[in-house]
């Protein structure tokens, strides 16, 4: 498995309702050090219907501005579809962080 699959594989785990930061996401592919590259993996998403990659947010919960599917106020919508609450322009990380 390549490092994208891996990342996948990852964010694919994301439940409902939950975020995960891009080094969280790093870290559980195996190496922390690659949270930029969990972005370019996102950035090119190859199934959005299945890598929930709307569900991954900075460590401050800020969303992405160059959110592949539409910007970031289309992954605001999305999270808020699902229930993730914001404070001040950012998601509640006390409340939405995913904590597998």
């Amino acid at each position: 498995m390549n490092t994208f699959e891996l990342i996948y594989e990852q964010v694919k785990r994301i439940p409902r309702g939950k975020v995960a930061t891009y080094g969280q996401i790093a870290a559980l592919a195996g190496n922390p050090r690659l949270s930029r590259v969990v972005g370019y993996a996102l950035h090119v998403n190859p199934d959005p219907s299945s890598i929930p990659c709307h569900r991954v947010v900075n460590k401050e919960g800020r969303v992405s501005s160059a959110f592949a599917f539409g910007g970031e106020n289309a992954q605001i919508t999305l999270l808020e579809k699902e229930g993730v609450g914001f404070i001040d322009g950012h998601v509640d990380m006390n409340k939405y962080r995913w904590r597998p």
